[in-house]
């Protein structure tokens, strides 16, 4: 049995659950996620608590199990606290900045790099060298993050570009110049 597809989740207060078929709705504070699971997967509600089960142990069964769970328990999480990325940028003369829903970033292009909010997508920038995306998907946030982060992925020897807060840069040692 699987151990992640086998754990339940506990739907808190305020969130409401539907399960119509193989979709899933599930609608919070922060907005409504709907996903259609996989026909093999039996989900069901009883209690406040939501469990999966499969119907036998065949290979693409057991994998599907853990996968359904998570990603049930991902938009559960997501409506009623939701998921947030931080980035930061590092480099003289690098900013971000908001302008209306646009995230416009000076990241040492001879132009400015304009990212448009998407829908379900939050962008907030506290300050120049920091941007924090945050929404109820965790996919559409970890995909949005990784985007604005490929614009300019930071580079090992100084450390300049766009970075995920709680990323390392392996620094690597420049050119060893000429020996006398």
């Amino acid at each position: 049995m699987s151990r992640i597809g086998r754990a339940p989740i506990a739907v808190p207060a305020g969130v409401e659950v539907k399960i119509d078929g193989s979709t899933v709705t599930v609608k919070g504070a922060k907005g409504t996620l709907s996903r259609t699971v996989n026909s093999n997967m039996n989900v069901t509600l009883a209690d406040g608590v939501i469990t999966v089960t499969r119907p036998n142990d065949s290979k693409e069964n057991r994998s599907l199990h853990g996968l359904t769970r998570t990603l049930i328990n991902n938009m559960v999480v997501g409506v009623s606290e939701g998921y947030s990325k931080e980035l930061e940028i590092n480099g003289i003369g690098y900013r971000a900045a908001k302008q209306g829903k646009d995230l416009v970033l000076n990241i040492g292009y001879s132009h400015q790099v304009i990212i448009p909010e998407i829908d379900g997508i939050t962008i907030d920038v506290p300050a120049p060298n920091k941007i924090i995306i945050s929404g109820p998907d965790k996919q559409k946030v970890g995909q949005f993050a990784a985007e604005v982060r490929g614009k300019r992925p930071p580079e090992p020897y100084k450390g300049k570009g766009i970075k995920y807060i709680d990323e390392v840069i392996r620094r690597k040692e420049g050119k060893a110049g000429k020996g006398k």
